[in-house]
Protein backbone atom coordinates (compact mmCIF):
# COMPACT_ATOMS: atom_id res chain seq x y z
CA UNK A 1 0.00 0.00 0.00
CA UNK A 2 2.80 2.17 -0.79
CA UNK A 3 3.74 4.15 -4.32
CA UNK A 4 7.39 3.98 -5.55
CA UNK A 5 8.64 7.07 -3.42
CA UNK A 6 6.90 5.54 0.00
CA UNK A 7 9.48 3.15 2.00
CA UNK A 8 7.71 0.97 4.61
CA UNK A 9 9.55 1.21 8.05
CA UNK A 10 9.18 -0.94 11.49
CA UNK A 11 10.47 -0.77 14.72
CA UNK A 12 13.68 -1.98 13.95
CA UNK A 13 14.71 0.45 10.83
CA UNK A 14 13.11 3.53 12.37
CA UNK A 15 16.42 5.14 13.82
CA UNK A 16 18.48 4.62 10.35
CA UNK A 17 15.19 5.67 8.04
CA UNK A 18 13.49 8.69 9.99
CA UNK A 19 16.07 9.55 13.15
CA UNK A 20 19.38 9.23 11.49
CA UNK A 21 17.82 11.07 7.65
CA UNK A 22 19.71 13.88 6.26
CA UNK A 23 16.65 14.89 4.73
CA UNK A 24 13.09 15.64 6.59
CA UNK A 25 11.08 12.42 7.05
CA UNK A 26 7.40 12.46 6.81
CA UNK A 27 6.25 9.17 8.79
CA UNK A 28 2.48 8.06 7.77
CA UNK A 29 1.12 5.81 10.94
CA UNK A 30 -1.58 3.49 9.47
CA UNK A 31 -2.89 0.03 9.34
CA UNK A 32 -4.68 -1.87 6.64
CA UNK A 33 -7.97 -1.99 8.44
CA UNK A 34 -8.37 1.98 8.50
CA UNK A 35 -10.45 3.48 5.80
CA UNK A 36 -9.14 6.99 6.62
CA UNK A 37 -5.69 5.86 6.06
CA UNK A 38 -6.47 4.33 3.22
CA UNK A 39 -8.33 7.99 1.79
CA UNK A 40 -5.35 9.82 2.24
CA UNK A 41 -3.43 7.45 0.46
CA UNK A 42 -3.31 8.60 -3.12
CA UNK A 43 -2.13 12.29 -1.63
CA UNK A 44 0.64 10.49 0.58
CA UNK A 45 1.86 8.99 -2.78
CA UNK A 46 1.40 11.94 -5.01
CA UNK A 47 3.31 13.90 -2.89
CA UNK A 48 6.18 11.59 -2.84
CA UNK A 49 6.61 11.88 -6.14
CA UNK A 50 6.34 15.47 -6.18
CA UNK A 51 9.12 16.18 -3.39
CA UNK A 52 11.15 13.10 -4.49
CA UNK A 53 14.64 14.13 -3.35
CA UNK A 54 13.86 16.45 -0.73
CA UNK A 55 11.71 14.56 1.50
CA UNK A 56 11.82 11.11 2.50
CA UNK A 57 7.97 9.57 2.95
CA UNK A 58 7.79 6.59 5.29
CA UNK A 59 4.90 4.72 6.16
CA UNK A 60 4.72 2.64 9.49
CA UNK A 61 1.78 -0.34 9.80
CA UNK A 62 1.34 0.31 13.60
CA UNK A 63 -0.77 -3.60 13.75
CA UNK A 64 3.09 -5.08 13.21
CA UNK A 65 5.15 -2.22 14.97
CA UNK A 66 3.89 -1.21 17.93
CA UNK A 67 6.75 -0.01 20.33
CA UNK A 68 6.99 3.45 17.96
CA UNK A 69 3.75 4.13 17.84
CA UNK A 70 3.95 3.93 21.18
CA UNK A 71 6.83 6.34 21.87
CA UNK A 72 5.13 8.91 19.77
CA UNK A 73 1.94 8.60 21.49
CA UNK A 74 0.12 7.64 18.20
CA UNK A 75 -3.34 7.11 19.73
CA UNK A 76 -5.42 7.64 16.31
CA UNK A 77 -4.61 7.20 12.87
CA UNK A 78 -3.81 8.45 10.32
CA UNK A 79 -1.66 10.17 11.67
CA UNK A 80 1.75 11.75 10.37
CA UNK A 81 4.51 12.89 11.86
CA UNK A 82 7.11 15.00 9.92
CA UNK A 83 10.47 14.94 11.53
CA UNK A 84 13.38 17.31 10.62
CA UNK A 85 17.10 16.02 12.41
CA UNK A 86 15.84 13.28 14.17
CA UNK A 87 13.00 16.30 15.79
CA UNK A 88 9.35 16.13 15.41
CA UNK A 89 8.44 19.43 13.67
CA UNK A 90 4.80 18.61 12.56
CA UNK A 91 2.09 15.90 13.85
CA UNK A 92 -1.30 15.94 11.57
CA UNK A 93 -3.91 13.55 12.69
CA UNK A 94 -6.66 12.18 10.11
CA UNK A 95 -7.62 12.42 6.91
CA UNK A 96 -6.42 15.98 5.98
CA UNK A 97 -6.48 17.57 2.71
CA UNK A 98 -3.28 16.96 0.51
CA UNK A 99 -2.45 20.88 0.81
CA UNK A 100 -2.48 20.51 4.51
CA UNK A 101 0.22 17.90 4.01
CA UNK A 102 2.47 19.80 1.60
CA UNK A 103 2.09 22.84 3.83
CA UNK A 104 3.47 20.88 6.84
CA UNK A 105 6.11 19.68 4.43
CA UNK A 106 6.96 22.87 3.32
CA UNK A 107 7.54 24.21 6.69
CA UNK A 108 9.75 21.35 7.05
CA UNK A 109 11.94 22.38 4.01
Amino acid sequence: MAGDNVTNVGDNDFQKQVLDSEQPVLVDFWATWCAPCRAIAPSIDALADQYKGQVKFTKLNIDDNQGTPQNYGIRSIPTLLVFKGGQVVEQIVGAVPKARIEEALKKAL
